[in-house]
């Protein structure tokens, strides 16, 4: 029933943004109404895997951990544990669970970072770094693979993150896009290299520690 609504909701969140992208005035209000729609499809895509009781304790951990890294990192513009570890969840948890992680650590640091239209985009960068993650978790074992997806995955959170601020707020023209872009490289630079470090320090111990923690999880007593 609750993947039913959380699509039904989507599809509807998804005409809005459709019928406010007709007036580029409301870019701001089509692109928050996409965001929504997204997630909601997220939200309906978890819905029907395997969740149990586990599962979201396991999530609500790593999200909360996610989001108390990002507000302790919050004085050192741009540089935060997030990504590293929503990147870990979904290495070693799988794109469900690596998405659900990233978009909560977003949502939950918001509320004390503060809320607004931004908020459903960081939920679905994030949420789409723990996905990526999970999907090419075959590939990221070692360390420098990990830490150089980490890297890429800085410009990809930042640069999306731009994108959204010039279409909802600013001129629909190359130049302003120029000038937006060329503002968030040093920032997204900074994502990107902290990720890195990050990454090579711990990304495969935190790893190695969340699979351990999930087969934990999964292992069940019988008694005969």
């Amino acid at each position: 029933m609750l993947p039913r609504a959380a699509s039904v909701f989507a599809l509807a969140a998804l005409g809005a943004a459709a019928w406010a992208a007709l007036d580029p005035g409301r870019g701001a209000l089509a692109l928050l109404l996409a965001a929504i729609a997204a997630i909601a499809a997220g939200g309906a895509w978890l819905e029907g895997g395997p969740g149990t009781a586990k599962d979201l304790t396991l999530v609500a951990t790593l999200g909360g951990l996610a989001a108390a890294g990002r507000v302790l990192f919050a004085p050192v513009p741009s540089v935060q544990p997030v990504t590293v570890i929503v990147a870990a969840a979904g290495v070693a948890l799988g794109p469900r669970r690596g998405f659900a992680v990233g978009a909560l650590a977003a949502l939950a640091s918001n509320f004390v970072l503060g809320q607004g239209p931004h908020t459903p985009w960081q939920m679905l960068a994030w949420g789409g770094c723990g996905l990526a993650a999970g999907l090419g978790r075959r590939v990221l074992e070692g360390r420098v693979q990990f830490a150089l997806f980490t890297f890429v995955l800085g410009y990809a959170f930042g640069t999306l993150m731009d994108l959204w601020h010039w279409y909802g707020y600013l001129p629909h023209t190359s130049g302003a896009l120029a000038i937006v872009l060329g503002t968030g490289f040093a920032f997204n630079t900074a994502h990107a290299i902290g990720n890195v470090l990050l990454a090579l320090a711990a990304g495969p111990e935190l790893r190695r520690v969340l699979a351990r923690y999930e087969r934990r999880l999964r292992t069940e007593v019988v008694w005969a």
